[in-house]
């Protein structure tokens, strides 16, 4: 195939986090290449406005990054989303903050938005929590923990899930002259002032997985994916190891990565803990299924609470197409090669999640009229995505 450069967003994950970091050190400055999709403009909306009332949508990261943020910020402030928004838990985060000073009420469900945030000083200190929640929980409490009174000194209980999501959150902190004590299960963070600093934000990892799995489920061609680094922050840059067993080999330039699909995939089943990178889990399930690999793929505990119930969405999915997922038990998704018949008539249904339907794309390239529904969802993290699938299905093979 010829050969084909796709420029990727921004790291999402990355853009959020120095975002929050850049109001915590009251930075003069803009952050270079910023991620552009829903849940970044979100935050990025709350942080530059004058208003007391926030409606970020379906950005997930926003509604926990600013919880966090808002609880440590004078003021009165609600704090809602969407309907499906509505209904993502974010008691545990609530908790926290209020036992350490803070100040929240929920205006409708308890445990859920809408929130009503009276913000002030926080006190800090000792707090437990359990390491099985979302990262971002944790990594909330972290990026505001330097200007608790007493600190924070948190001790993560049980199976520490995203642990890359953690790591990350720390060296940003550092960047910004925060000294993380990182111990895992304990995080200690001491009173102290975060230092503005010129921020260039690296590309999404997590975006580049849908191009793996297309040159996997292709099997031939390569591409060129620029400003991604060897080195990278992000704990999704593991794709590249996960992608390297099925069949795409990734080779470090100075500027990005060049991808090449060698059609060599693995003779048995698949098997993977995604525990460090459950954001993954979309794009290989399908690449899988795709290429007939059987998989095992376990620490998927955090996908229920996504944007969708991730493993309902793609057993279901995933059937339509003839492949029979089954979770075993919590935190785990398998198939064994069982098939049935096809079903795809009625197209991919994307539940209002970005990756769903980035995911699901690759499988156009087996099934000719497939359809996605709904494919504008990509907008919240890869707003581009459909106009780089249209230039890459249509190069001449």
């Amino acid at each position: 195939m010829e050969h084909l450069e796709i420029k990727l967003p921004a790291s999402k994950s990355i853009s959020n986090r120095v975002l929050l970091l850049n109001a915590l050190s009251y930075s003069p400055y803009d952050p270079n290449n910023l991620s552009d999709c829903d849940d970044t403009r979100a935050l990025l909306n709350v942080l530059d406005s004058n208003d007391r009332q926030f409606d970020v949508g379906g950005a997930g990261t926003a509604m926990r990054f600013l919880t966090a943020f808002l609880a440590k910020t004078m003021g009165e402030w609600t704090l809602t989303g969407s309907e499906r928004m509505k209904k993502r838990p974010i008691k545990v985060l609530v908790d926290a903050l209020n036992a350490i000073g803070g100040k929240i009420e929920y205006m409708g469900e308890e445990g859920f938005p809408p929130l009503r945030i009276f913000g002030s000083a926080l006190q800090g200190g000792e707090l437990e929590l359990d390491g099985g929640v979302s990262s971002q929980y944790i990594s909330a409490l972290m990026m505001i923990a330097p200007y608790m009174e007493k600190g924070l000194h948190l001790t993560l209980t049980g199976e520490i899930v995203s642990k890359d999501y953690l790591y990350m959150t720390q060296e940003l902190m550092e960047q910004f002259g925060v000294k993380v004590h990182m111990a895992l299960p304990q995080i200690d963070i001491e009173p102290q002032d975060y230092h503005p600093i010129p921020y260039t934000i690296e590309s999404d990892w997590s975006a580049a997985s849908y191009w793996y799995e297309t040159l996997c489920v292709r099997g031939s061609g390569e591409l060129f994916l620029p400003y991604l680094r060897k080195d990278s922050l992000q704990g999704d840059s593991k794709v590249a190891l996960i992608f390297e067993r099925l069949g795409v080999t990734t080779i470090y330039k100075k500027n990005g990565v060049l991808l090449n699909a060698n059609g060599h995939y693995p003779k048995k089943a698949f098997v993977y803990n995604f525990i460090g990178q459950p954001d993954l889990t979309q794009s290989v399930v399908v690449a899988c299924c795709l290429r007939n690999i059987p998989f095992k793929f376990s620490g998927l505990q955090t996908l229920k609470i996504k944007e969708t119930d991730r493993i309902a969405a793609l057993i279901n999915e995933c059937k339509k197409l003839g492949y029979v997922l089954t979770e075993p038990e919590e935190g785990l998704l398998a198939w064994d090669g069982t098939r049935t018949d096809c079903a795809y008539e009625q197209g991919i249904d994307t539940y209002d999640d970005h990756r769903m339907a980035m995911a699901f794309a690759p499988a156009q390239l087996v099934f000719e009229h497939l359809t996605i529904n709904h494919p504008e969802v990509v907008s919240k993290s890869y707003p581009q995505f459909w106009e780089h699938w249209k230039q890459y299905t249509t190069l001449k093979p």
